[in-house]
């Protein structure tokens, strides 16, 4: 069809759909490397915001606020902003397929790490059992 474009994606990981200008749009479906035992390091983006929207599955955000690790369970349909500079990691279930949004030019170059303690990945186990066993 002429005026449509029609995107999916259903394998393993973080899969960008199509750019558009300035923004994005990519599908981050259930990966290994974000089991919670797996999780080592944070992420923030210096530039822009970025937002999430569970589609399917489930979701356990986790980000920095005041020096401790918070954990959200995002709830399906439901748009969550995070303000740059945020540290952040997610979790999800096996059948979880996750919206992302963001800037084109969102890369690891303005994108800092945070390094977690080993109390910081015990937390992160920790509290992802405390959100529906994700």
């Amino acid at each position: 069809m002429k005026g449509i474009e029609i995107h999916q994606f259903e394998g393993i990981g973080y899969q960008k759909l199509f750019h558009y200008q300035s923004w994005r749009i990519a599908i981050l479906n259930y990966i290994e490397e974000l089991e919670p035992q797996h999780i080592h390091r944070f992420q923030a983006h210096n530039l822009t915001d970025e937002a999430f929207v569970v589609l399917e599955g489930a979701c356990t955000l986790f980000i920095v606020e005041d020096n401790q690790i918070v954990p959200i369970h995002m709830e399906p349909h439901k748009i969550y902003n995070i303000k740059k500079g945020v540290f952040h990691s997610h979790t999800l279930s096996k059948n979880c397929k996750l919206l992302i949004i963001e800037e084109e030019n969102t890369t690891d170059d303005n994108s800092p790490i945070l390094i977690l303690t080993e109390s910081q990945k015990q937390q992160i186990i920790e509290l992802a059992g405390m959100n529906h066993g994700i």
